[in-house]
């Protein structure tokens, strides 16, 4: 019986021909039985990918051999092809889309600007200096945040990356100007753009966590500062560290929005044909189609 995996990785560095890259990526996927989601921009690659373990290893075999990848490193999951619907591979403008293509500049190291990047138990020992001082900054939309973040966490009120700019320039932050703020995503790549953004509008002390929080769990399970479950872009919708769930040190975050029952299980509201929000509901009131909707007003009213 053959096992699955999950890849995630980035890489920002200088593409001259990014539609050569998409084509290039998209064949070798599909040759290996890859499914998953590529993007490719001037300013690198960003993918999620799941497959057949030695089909995966085949990938970052030969994805490594592009001189401009050859450095980028690969984050392994469980999980399979089978937690993505098909293969995408697209060339946009951003990898990461914060609306600010021609603000980020790239060259062969990365990111010209960003942040300062700390290990996993970097991140422990300045907080264990620096102490309250320490602002952790959430830079996934707000939603991700409702199953777990980083302990007292600033989460800003945004829906999609696009969002981040005019939340960082409303002035609702700029009491942390001044204080250490590590900025945190789930493999890292949003604070890549993100920190670049802060420091550019005038955040002067920056951090980002090297791999994300992916990279802490690994290291620190449920026994750090990261609490609850992390929010997953597959059919998953979302992972834990340590032993889950069943971890004495597990923290759950997330309630249900119609009975307040503890759950991590975000589900599509019932009206799919009018409604595209994602909410937390339990299994018991998904069962119902009264308690099935995402709990707004009008969503309810059409199942009465």
């Amino acid at each position: 019986m053959s096992v699955g995996k999950i890849l995630l990785y980035y890489c920002f560095t200088p593409l001259s021909d990014p539609t050569a890259i998409k084509l290039w990526q998209r064949d070798l996927c599909e040759s290996l039985g890859l499914t998953g989601r590529i993007l490719v921009s001037k300013h690198g690659i960003n993918g999620t990918v799941g497959g057949d373990i030695d089909a995966c290893k085949r990938y970052v075999k030969k994805t490594r051999e592009y001189p401009a990848f050859k450095k980028m490193e690969f984050k392994w999951s469980e999980g399979s092809a089978d937690d993505f619907p098909r293969l995408s591979v697209k060339d946009r403008e951003e990898i990461v889309a914060f609306g600010a293509p021609d603000e980020l500049e790239v060259d062969q190291d990365g990111v010209v600007g960003g942040g300062t990047h700390l290990k996993p138990e970097q991140v422990n020992e300045l907080v264990a200096e620096r102490g309250d001082d320490v602002v952790f900054f959430d830079g996934r939309n707000a939603m991700e945040a409702e199953i777990g973040k980083f302990k007292n966490a600033v989460v800003p009120d945004v829906k999609t990356t696009h969002d981040f700019i005019a939340e960082l320039e409303s002035g609702k932050y700029d009491w942390m100007k001044d204080r250490p703020v590590v900025s945190y995503c789930t493999g890292g790549i949003r604070c890549e753009v993100l920190s670049a953004l802060m420091k550019n509008r005038g955040f002067n002390e920056v951090y980002q966590i090297d791999g994300g929080i992916v990279r802490y769990g690994e290291k620190y399970g449920n026994d750090g500062l990261w609490e609850g479950s992390l929010y997953v872009f597959d059919k998953r919708m979302h992972t834990e560290f340590g032993m889950g769930v069943e971890d004495p040190g597990f923290i759950q975050l997330g309630h249900c929005v119609h009975c307040g029952t503890p759950t991590n299980t975000f589900r599509n509201c019932i009206n799919e044909d009018t409604c595209r929000q994602q909410v937390l509901i339990c299994d018991d009131c998904a069962q119902h189609i009264e308690t099935s909707h995402c709990g707004r007003e009008g969503c309810a009213a059409s199942l009465t």
